[in-house]
């Protein structure tokens, strides 16, 4: 894993000329890359779109009725000219997606005669959702009932994109067979060098700790990559990444 990080450069300095925001955005007043715009746009929302259901949940709609709230918005942004309205001076996707659903959820009742609930578009099976694995992050059940609905979707975004990022590296360590070296060092990801038992993991791994102490510092410079990558795909321009990231950072570590 030692080569990974020059890897993960190399590929960085790509990733921003294929970004799924940036190219919606690019796309907003173009029909000729319209489809990828749109497919990009789905694929955002599909990744995205728990932070949006538990902000309507949190505005105080029951849960079926936040269900179908939830369900109408993402008909609107995929099958309207939702797309045209993209503002690239708004440069993240987080941000741009909460404005829209706030727009939306004002006229929630004005919208529900002009869209059929559920429309065309079966985004994801709820029961699918629910059956998806809880987010690693431990919130208390305290702290999030005190929650107000924006910190909350800022709280579920970031959640799932530390979630991505450590599915894909646990996916990578698989794809090696190194899956028991994510599952024993990945809980230290984010650790003090000092609050890490090196001897603990050596003997859980049975390798030397000199050996531990590599193959930690590897995972989370991959780690990091990934985050950033995941990030990456949400802005518009690159020098919003850092900021984004300090942005979920503080957010997280608010809740911890």
């Amino acid at each position: 894993m030692s080569q990974q990080g020059g890897a993960g450069a190399q590929t960085e300095s790509r990733v921003f000329a294929t970004t799924r925001w940036s190219l919606i955005l690019s796309a907003a007043n173009s029909d000729a890359d319209e489809q990828k715009a749109r497919a990009a746009l789905a694929e955002l929302c599909r990744i995205y779109w728990r932070p949006i259901f538990l902000f309507v949940s949190r505005r105080g709609y029951p849960m079926q009725e936040a269900q179908d709230l939830t369900q109408d918005f993402f008909v609107m942004i995929l099958e309207s000219d939702w797309l045209k309205h993209a503002d690239q001076h708004r440069g993240r996707f987080r941000s741009f997606m909460l404005k829209s659903l706030e727009n939306f959820l004002s006229h929630a009742e004005e919208r529900s005669g002009a869209l059929k609930r559920g429309g065309k578009v079966e985004f994801v099976s709820w029961d699918d959702w629910m059956a998806e694995a809880p987010s690693q992050l431990s919130v208390s059940a305290q702290t999030l009932e005190s929650l107000p609905p924006e910190r909350m979707f800022d709280l579920r975004w970031a959640a799932t994109v530390v979630e991505h990022a450590l599915r894909r590296l646990r996916e990578e360590c698989e794809g090696k067979g190194r899956l028991r070296l994510f599952e024993t060092l990945s809980g230290h990801l984010t650790a003090e060098r000092a609050d890490v038992s090196y001897a603990s993991l050596a003997a859980a791994l049975g390798i030397a700790e000199t050996m531990v102490k590599k193959q930690l510092h590897n995972l989370r410079q991959r780690y990091r990559w990934l985050l950033r990558d995941e990030v990456a795909h949400t802005v518009n321009d690159p020098a919003d990444v850092d900021d984004e990231i300090r942005h979920l950072c503080a957010v997280l570590a608010k809740t911890g």
